[in-house]
């Protein structure tokens, strides 16, 4: 994969919320490798700077990539403020996927935690692209208020095959759906704990209570797969800037699984 990024081009941007945009990038020359859902790659805001985003979205049969990218520093601010016709420097693929292959002939759990959506949308786009190899799928979906809520429009177009249930922690007026954490939505969640799948991605805290309560209900936790954000700089596992513990997570994830993942996240200085 290149050290240098290659020139892609916004063909396309669509606003989710007040402080993230999706991009769908198509290459103006060179393409990298196939991408595959969970992986990130390194996105550059030339004369600013890069960060990692994972992908969002694949489409079938194009070269092209989706992001979302929210606004949290200059580098993504820049990102979200691009319009079509823009110049996005990528680099990638890098970091590992979420495994789709596992979750054949399963039930699958997808909760999300805000952001967290975006890399798990393609989980989501597959699994209904071939929904015969699948047994239920469930998407929870979690996010401070109503106005943060990603792909509104995309998510009730997936309840027509999937069970998708949303919550806020916030609610607003209007609002008549489930208010707390996306937790509780397992409650009403059907599926069959010893033959089960769960990708999760979110807030850390988010992810340590809902793995940890994935696994008292007895799905294991070789199953349930995590995504962690750490601070990537170079993507090659040269920096150490991502390092958890004996992991270096732009190599050995940002996907992994939870019995890897929680003896990790509950050492303190980690």
């Amino acid at each position: 994969m290149p050290s240098v990024p290659v020139p892609y081009r916004v063909v396309r941007r669509c606003p989710e919320t007040a402080d993230s945009a999706t991009l769908k990038l198509a290459p103006a020359g060179e393409t990298l490798p196939p991408f595959v859902p969970g992986q990130f790659a390194m996105l550059c805001a030339f004369g600013i700077g890069e960060i990692p985003v994972s992908v969002a979205g694949l489409p079938v049969g194009e070269d092209a990539l989706v992001h979302t990218v929210r606004t949290v520093g200059a580098v993504s601010d820049a990102l979200y403020a691009m319009a079509p016709g823009a110049t996005v420097g990528v680099r990638g693929p890098f970091g590992t996927g979420w495994d789709l292959g596992m979750a054949a002939d399963r039930d699958v759990l997808v909760i999300a935690g805000g952001i967290g959506l975006a890399p798990l949308r393609p989980v989501v786009l597959d699994i209904l692209g071939e929904r015969e190899r699948f047994g239920r799928l469930s998407v929870l979906i979690g996010a401070r208020t109503p106005a943060d809520l990603l792909y509104k429009l995309q998510t009730k177009v997936w309840s027509a095959a999937a069970d998708v249930a949303v919550t806020v922690d916030r609610p607003a007026p209007g609002w008549s759906g489930s208010v707390g954490v996306v937790t509780r939505l397992l409650d009403r969640a059907v599926f069959r704990p010893a033959n089960t799948v769960a990708y999760v991605c979110g807030p850390e805290p988010m992810i340590r209570a809902t793995a940890r309560q994935l696994v008292t209900r007895g799905v294991p936790a070789r199953r349930i797969r995590v995504s962690l954000e750490r601070n990537m700089r170079c993507g090659s596992a040269e920096c150490g800037h991502c390092q958890l513990g004996p992991v270096l997570l732009c190599r050995d994830g940002p996907v992994i699984g939870w019995h890897r993942a929680e003896p990790l996240l509950t050492v303190p200085e980690l």
